[in-house]
């Protein structure tokens, strides 16, 4: 069965995973030929004697191997899916019709929706590096490519600074540093995960400088081989010409982890009830290549980024696969809300006080039932909050309702806002062309301006009378509540930059 597959679906991919793929199918339907061996008193030899019990009992086993640690959660959907690909495409290629292969396959021998397994947990998800980790990493960069060779040493750089899975860097092609239409640097690479190629990664200068300079060196390598076939980081045995990329630096990656000193991070522990911060050496063995993609990952989102752009930097399908990759636990939440809430304000720029302990104690759980986010703040409004936010005729204009509460945690969105008005104003003051009335509605008032002013001042104001000590407090509470903050409904903004949150390094 499973040859007749390959036949037909791998013509049809063009790109390096397309082998390894089309062997996972024929180890999934030759699963399920195990499972009718076993099963059928005919040893699964008809098919039009096939029906729904094999299948339960196909899933059955699965489950049983899974269970019994002989089959790992992961490639048990993973197999499924494939088998019920499979059985579906036997029958749009005709195969069991008269005089074919599957002959009077029954329509119930199939993978229906409640047969597939749950999701399982992403156990690679948070497993982000401390910063304490990373800054020693970097700095010893010199010392993993004495220990190995530079293309070793430039694809950790890569790693680290763009979060690509190996992979991907592994297989970049010598001119994948384009330039977008206003200037700023990009890495075009492949997605072979999701067989999307041609990928486009907003990377920063200093990235862009790393890649320009393996791309000299490479040239110098190899000048008489056509550029277009070169690699950016070309293996450097058997491969005379240049165009075979590495193959995997997970050996040397581990051997250079392993020479390094002790990785000391702090951490808080509690000592006859007092909280003492003790230096604890970290697992070396949560040091990896693919570990970078988390870190990359974790600094976006400490960064402020949101979630949407997030997803599209992650190059993910979807969104709940790029929150898996930074986590916030609920206590930590919990009480990083309780301080962003005691620096709430209302539309007018009063502190709103929550003198009563129960508000407290329930704000965190009003944050994810009873309120909807805002472009820079939340709403409260039932009917609005019942509708997602999508049923409220002040759209973006939260400034003018009752029912707007911001906090601290909302200060760069504010900021950011309250940028935009100004240069739509100015814009639309200059020589833009368009007519009266348009010109008009689109014009930001002042009024709106000087509210949102007031409002930022009244903030930033309570802010700096704290002391530092609270100021450090509340400047993390921030961090980890803009981090698990998931909805984005903010005015869209083209072209933004994004932060820098490259970790620094000794430069070769």
């Amino acid at each position: 069965m499973g040859s007749a597959w390959v036949y037909d679906d791998l013509p049809r991919r063009r790109n390096k995973n397309a082998v390894h793929h089309a062997r996972g199918v024929i180890s999934a339907v030759a699963m399920l030929s195990e499972s009718l061996r076993l099963q059928r008193p005919d040893r699964g030899m008809v098919p039009a004697a096939w029906d729904r019990t094999d299948i339960v009992a196909f899933t059955n086993r699965m489950g049983h191997l899974t269970a019994t640690g002989n089959l790992s959660a992961k490639r048990r959907l993973a197999f499924t899916r494939f088998v019920r690909r499979v059985l579906l495409r036997f029958r749009t290629l005709g195969l069991t019709g008269p005089g074919q292969l599957l002959e009077g396959m029954p329509v119930d021998f199939a993978i229906w929706p409640e047969d597939m397994p749950d999701e399982p947990e992403d156990t690679e998800a948070g497993r982000d590096l401390p910063d304490e980790v990373m800054r020693q990493l970097c700095a010893s960069l010199d010392d993993l490519e004495a220990m190995s060779t530079r293309e070793t040493r430039v694809a950790t750089e890569l790693l680290i600074d763009t979060g690509r899975r190996p992979d991907e860097i592994y297989t970049l092609a010598l001119d994948c540093l384009q330039q977008d239409p206003d200037g700023s640097p990009v890495l075009v690479y492949d997605n072979h995960k999701a067989y999307r190629l041609g990928r486009r990664l907003p990377i920063g200068k200093e990235t862009a400088a790393t890649l320009r300079r393996q791309q000299q060196r490479v040239r110098d390598r190899y000048p008489t081989t056509d550029p277009a076939r070169l690699k950016l980081l070309p293996r450097t045995k058997i491969n005379p010409e240049g165009t075979h990329g590495l193959r995997d630096i997970s050996t040397l990656h581990r051997a250079w982890v392993d020479w390094l000193p002790e990785f000391l991070i702090p951490v808080v522990v509690i000592e006859e009830g007092t909280q003492v911060t003790r230096l604890v050496p970290f697992d070396k063995k949560r040091i990896f290549p693919y570990a970078y993609r988390h870190c990359y990952a974790q600094r976006h989102a400490d960064a402020g980024v949101a979630v949407d752009v997030l997803k599209e930097l992650m190059d993910h399908r979807l969104i709940t696969t790029t929150q898996g990759y930074y986590c916030v636990g609920a206590e930590r939440r919990r009480e990083a809300v309780d301080r962003v809430t005691a620096l709430q304000f209302d539309r007018h720029g009063q502190r709103v006080w929550r003198t009563a302990k129960n508000l407290l104690d329930s704000e965190h759980v009003r944050r994810a039932i009873g309120e909807v986010a805002t472009p820079y703040g939340v709403c409260r409004e039932p009917s609005n909050v019942a509708a997602g936010g999508h049923a409220c005729p002040l759209r973006f204009r939260c400034l003018g309702c009752e029912h707007f509460n911001t906090d601290v945690s909302y200060l760069p969105d504010l900021q950011a806002h309250l940028a935009d008005l100004l240069r739509s104003r100015e814009r639309l003051m200059s020589a833009f062309e368009a007519d009266d009335w348009a010109r008009a509605q689109a014009m930001p008032t002042e009024e709106e301006i000087r509210r949102l002013r007031r409002l930022i001042e009244r903030v930033q104001t309570d802010l700096d009378d704290l002391t530092p000590e609270d100021r450090a407090q509340i400047e993390q509470a921030v961090t980890l509540v803009r981090r698990s903050r998931t909805v984005m409904l903010g005015m869209p903004r083209v072209g933004q930059p994004l932060p820098d949150v490259r970790p620094p390094r000794i430069q070769p």
